[in-house]
């Protein structure tokens, strides 16, 4: 590619709206341009390393038997309406005179097309992917393609005739995605994760760490447990019991009404006070007990629920059913509410709780003799400095860009848009699925966010749009100006990818410049003084690293270092 045909728009200053710095790079390199908030228009360059990452996706798809499909991004509103995923907030584009949607992912559409191809057992196991435009209506776009309106990506679906074949069809993804990380040249973990709107039955997110990411994770290196903070787990102890078995009694709290407060007034740990948190599940009243600073983690609780919508209740609601003001709400004699609690409090005494009237609290609480607990699960966030599960190993919270997410969907789909099979005894049993997603720009922007420097894109020879970039020092000079029109030539008949600055009434500082900014591996610098000596120079731009070798074997050089 010569610079001088080329649509290359380099930018020197960052664009103010570019907070990370994929996003500033992929910009003032030319890789896209924003059309409208959330939604980008890649360009040559961007669109050569987008089409290199759907190529390693689609070469690993491939390799674990999976059939490429290209699914329609318009699907009918009912078929949603039918899954039950219709009203979830900020997630559908709707085209409301057509009753149609613009799907942001395609478990649906593959449900519909498997209900009418699958009859039987002998049709079974199916792996189905595509690499399509998704849409989402994401109402505060920001950080570039990694939360954006439009986005491309890999989606695969696997259909099985048992869990046992999901199982193996879910490692068969779990291995391909490390496979196609590994090959993108990112520094990646897999954690634990949410299914969220997804559904199903588990999921796993790969992720690099990031200051820039939107995703919080637990982390410990040496026994390698990484979850994300919405289900991580610790190993902090239970609250457990003391030896005293004293009554309840009531303790006069005047305006009192943060857990501070109360730790100070009564001269407690945090830890022998039940916090009791108001919410309502499905419309009904739920009263959780918490251990005093712990937070609750609305994931784990909608989890521990087994789903279904969850909202804190309001003032005047809890006054009306409570006869008392959060701060004051306790277990005891409250009537009309299902108990929860976490999993800390299992059969502890001693306890300090609100008494349902505003200024008074209960104390000597015995969750084992005084209340009717209606389970215990993990709800509580975890907290940096806890043991991670099943070591002494301390947790570390960091940030993370999610690059993929895989999940277990089981019969959620099937079951609600009626894909089932015949299974060998002839029973009509509901098809067991998977999901599988990659966002193909997150991996480019990925990639730019840890292959970097202050100059601009760094990148690894899988992704990089070029692989050398032929630089003329002095354009005014005949001689240089043939030795690298030679040079072009050369490496763009071996194979090679190129770009030639061929530019005129440019300086070679500003071509510098550029160069370093759209980052291609190497750099082959075309000068006077090197030709003397029947010389080129290369420069690693990853490195810095500078080489002087002869112009015979500046290919081969490139190759050799290519290939390391």
């Amino acid at each position: 590619m010569r610079l001088s045909k080329a649509f290359v728009p380099t930018l020197k200053e960052i664009p103010s709206d570019a907070t990370i710095p994929s996003h500033q790079l992929m910009l003032r390199a030319g890789l896209m341009r924003q059309l409208t908030a959330g939604v980008y228009a890649f360009l040559p360059l961007g669109y050569r390393a987008i089409r290199k990452a759907s190529q390693i996706v689609r070469e690993e798809m491939n390799a674990i038997g999976a059939q490429e499909f290209h699914l329609p991004a318009l699907n009918p509103e009912a078929l949603w309406v039918q899954s039950g995923r219709r009203n979830i907030p900020n997630f559908i584009l709707s085209i409301k005179e057509r009753d149609l949607v613009l799907a942001p992912t395609h478990e649906e559409v593959i449900s519909w097309i498997a209900s009418s191809g699958i009859q039987s057992y002998k049709d079974l196991p199916q792996i189905w992917y595509q690499i399509q435009m998704k849409f989402r209506n994401e109402p505060r776009p920001r950080s570039g393609v990694l939360r954006g309106r439009e986005f491309l990506m890999k989606d695969s679906y696997t259909l099985d005739a048992s869990w046992e074949g999901l199982d193996k069809s879910y490692d068969a993804h779990l291995e391909a995605y490390k496979k196609i990380f590994t090959r993108c040249g990112l520094n990646f973990f897999v954690v634990g994760a949410s299914s969220g709107a997804m559904g199903g039955t588990g999921s796993q997110e790969f992720m690099i760490e990031s200051l820039h990411g939107e995703d919080t994770v637990a982390l410990a290196g040496k026994s390698g447990y990484a979850a994300n903070l919405e289900i991580a787990k610790s190993d902090v102890p239970k609250i457990g019991r003391l030896p005293s078995d004293n009554k309840i009694e009531e303790i006069h709290t005047p305006n009192v009404r943060t857990i501070k407060q109360l730790m100070e007034f009564l001269n407690v740990d945090h830890m022998r006070l039940a916090k009791s948190l108001v919410y309502r599940h499905n419309g009904k009243p739920l009263l959780i007990l918490m251990v005093g600073n712990d937070q609750l983690n609305e994931s784990k609780l909608v989890s521990a629920l087994g789903g279904g919508a969850i909202e804190p209740m309001d003032a005047t609601e809890l006054n009306k059913l409570t006869g008392a003001d959060a701060g004051s709400i306790g277990p005891i004699g409250l009537e009309g509410f299902r108990i929860i609690a976490d999993r800390r409090l299992e059969e502890a005494n001693g306890l300090v709780s609100g008494a349902n009237k505003n200024d008074y609290h209960l104390i000597n609480i015995d969750l084992k003799r005084d209340v009717e607990v209606d389970g215990y699960f993990d709800l509580r966030t975890i907290e940096p400095g806890e043991p991670a599960p099943g070591t002494t190993e301390p947790l570390k919270i960091a940030n993370g860009i999610e690059l993929g997410h895989i999940f277990k969907l089981g019969t959620k789909y099937s079951e609600a848009l009626n894909v089932k099979f015949l299974d060998e005894t002839g029973e009509l049993k509901p098809v067991i699925m998977g999901s599988y997603g990659i966002g193909i720009e997150r991996i480019v922007a990925c990639h730019i966010e840890q292959n970097r420097d202050d100059n601009g894109i760094s990148w690894g020879k899988s992704l990089a749009p070029y692989h050398v970039h032929v630089i003329p020092v002095n354009m005014n000079s005949k001689e240089t100006v043939l030795q690298a029109n030679q040079m072009y030539r050369r490496f763009t008949e071996a194979g090679l990818e190129t770009i030639f600055d061929d530019r005129e009434n440019l300086s070679a500082g500003f071509k510098f410049k550029d160069a370093d900014l759209i980052g291609m591996p190497y750099q082959v610098i075309v000068g006077e003084k090197g030709l003397k000596n029947g010389q080129v120079e290369i420069k690693k731009r990853r490195t810095g690293e500078r080489i002087m070798v002869s112009i015979e074997l500046a290919v081969s050089e490139v190759q050799r270092l290519l290939q390391e």
